[in-house]
């Protein structure tokens, strides 16, 4: 992998790899040793913004809740939308934040990109570095997201992750890797699944999970 955050990585493994860890599903609980250099900074910060009063203890509780709120369903309506809409889908893949407006979907300051998953090609994604993560579109993330074992192995064997997770790629489709930014996330839109013609956006969103948005599993009907 590039020392350089900022790339994708497209990866076509041929076979899967053995490994010593027992992983199973979900990767691996979620860290739990001690805060790292950005999580202090960001609680000093906190801190300090409510001792210079610029916010209050009560806005950080409500933001946390209002954080809590989210859900991937929120995504999987933007996913069926993009199925059904192909104005819409134009959009969301040129201006993913533009698009998503239309829901009262707010990224933060973030910029969103969507990749689409074809009969050739299927994306993931993961932030090596951290947990970054689509929040205001798939609420929290889920913590094998925030494992290291899922942050490190997927970008060097991915179809091997994968198929722990429950998804068992052909050989000629090809997996690409998105690392994520603190600036930057991403949204996979998965293939629309055979069988649903005539389906209304409802029906359609209800096949969409959380982790086919980020792309280790694909929508399945019934």
């Amino acid at each position: 992998m590039s020392g350089d955050h900022n790339h994708d990585h497209l990866h076509d493994h041929a076979h899967d790899h053995s490994h010593q860890q027992d992983l199973a599903h979900p990767l691996a609980a979620e860290d739990t040793g001690p805060p790292k250099h950005h999580e202090l900074m960001i609680m000093a910060i906190r801190n300090l913004l409510i001792e210079k009063h610029v916010i209050t203890k009560e806005q950080v509780r409500k933001g946390f809740e209002a954080l809590d709120s989210w859900q991937p369903a929120r995504g999987a309506q933007v996913v069926a939308r993009a199925w059904t809409d192909p104005a819409f889908k134009a959009r969301l893949m040129v201006d993913g934040n533009e698009a998503i407006a239309d829901f009262g979907i707010n990224m933060g300051g973030a910029k969103l990109t969507v990749v689409e998953n074809t009969e050739a090609v299927q994306n993931v994604i993961v932030c090596t570095l951290c947990s970054c993560y689509p929040r205001a579109l798939l609420g929290l993330p889920p913590d094998w997201y925030r494992s290291k074992a899922y942050r490190a192995r997927i970008v060097m064997e991915p179809r091997a992750v994968m198929k722990e997770l429950g998804l068992d790629l052909p050989n000629d489709v090809a997996v690409r890797v998105h690392d994520s930014l603190a600036d930057l996330r991403y949204l996979v839109v998965p293939r629309r699944p055979a069988g649903t013609e005539g389906w209304n956006e409802a029906q359609l969103a209800a096949t969409v999970t959380r982790d086919c948005m980020v792309g280790v599993a694909n929508p399945k009907v019934g």
